[in-house]
């Protein structure tokens, strides 16, 4: 445990950085070489993207494994947390996110942004406010010290919900902002970036554990997949503004507009979860991870439903880009509140888990 937290804090270190490096690689390449995205963008399945797809894999994978659906059965020991993290998911979250984009698109950016833009950008939003957190925030938890237990069951049981909610919510959020969804392409992406790296997960896990144990299933075999996500995490990034550059190039300032209502929208539900599990007496070690998953999306899942639905190019698909760009800082940002704010959950903890 010990080597992985290691692993986490020096991949931490530099995470801001290696991510704004391969942004950058990223737009450049699509801006002053875009044969190469281009050539990639033919290569596709039922409107998905391959390449996205395998480098999305890539980095779900190794996640996926650590989810143990075991622990499910023990939900009923201390549910509250789970209650507040589905909750913020799906009767909060996609609502606001819908609200607080609209606003900002419609309204408060009518001036600068087209109203038929304005139509795809909410596409975007809604699409990454109806896709809540799956890999990344295991290494948040962590980060804030979360309880790695009971992260994996908010996570597994999100999954779960994720595989019935996601394709109603955001066909009846897009169908009001009068966007057409086609079911068939929305389920497909559901099950390639969610059903299949999480069965792959769960079947990997049995497979190991059954054959060597546990301990070095969780000790040794899941940490030489590390290297793989990380490696996963940054193609994906170079890739995905890759086929957004000469958008991003062109529209600087649209892309700092998509940014506000997203960060906005990020604050809220992290505070909305921090202090509901502030507010039920739940201890730290639960209260941040809540916040965590309700604050962060699954940009993967966002990002290429965006692109199947509407494009590699299109306004939706920047939206979701964008997305990514504010996911990280942000997200540190929020660590480290988390830690500092630790405190305020001391006096009203419940005692050390046994």
């Amino acid at each position: 445990m010990r080597s992985e937290t290691g692993a986490i804090s020096v991949f931490q270190r530099y995470l801001t950085l290696w991510v704004i490096l391969c942004m950058g690689i990223g737009v450049m390449i699509g801006r002053y070489f875009p044969q190469i995205p281009e050539r990639l963008n033919r290569m596709t399945y039922a409107n998905v993207s391959i390449p996205m797809a395998v480098l999305i894999w890539l980095m779900i994978y190794p996640m996926m494994m650590k989810v143990d659906f075991n622990s499910v059965k023990n939900v009923g020991r201390n549910p509250k947390g789970l209650f507040v993290t589905w909750a913020a998911n799906w009767l909060i979250k996609p609502f606001t996110m819908y609200g607080i984009a609209s606003l900002f698109f419609f309204r408060v950016f009518r001036t600068l942004i087209p109203a038929a833009l304005a139509g795809e950008y909410l596409a975007g939003a809604v699409l990454l406010g109806a896709a809540p957190c799956t890999a990344m925030v295991f290494v948040w938890s962590s980060l804030t010290g979360g309880d790695p237990a009971y992260t994996v069951v908010q996570v597994a049981t999100n999954d779960l919900i994720l595989l019935v909610a996601f394709a109603p919510i955001v066909k009846f959020l897009l169908g009001v902002s009068q966007v057409p969804v086609p079911w068939a392409t929305l389920l497909l992406s559901v099950a390639l970036f969610v059903v299949i790296p999480l069965a792959a997960g769960l079947v990997t896990r049995r497979m190991v554990t059954r054959r060597r144990g546990r301990a070095y299933f969780e000790g040794v075999f899941v940490k030489r997949f590390d290297g793989v996500t990380t490696v996963g995490l940054l193609l994906t990034l170079i890739l995905i503004f890759s086929f957004q550059g000469c958008v991003i190039w062109n529209n600087p300032l649209h892309i700092l507009l998509i940014a506000v209502p997203l960060t906005l929208q990020t604050f809220l539900i992290f505070a909305v979860a921090y202090l509901a599990c502030k507010l039920l007496r739940l201890p730290h070690s639960i209260a941040a991870p809540a916040g965590m998953i309700g604050a962060s999306n699954f940009f993967e899942l966002a990002v290429a439903v965006a692109v199947a639905l509407f494009g590699t190019a299109s306004p939706a698909a920047l939206a979701t880009t964008v997305g990514v760009l504010t996911e990280v800082p942000v997200m540190l940002l929020l660590v480290r509140f988390a830690n500092r704010t630790a405190g305020w959950f001391e006096v009203t903890d419940p005692p050390a888990r046994r």
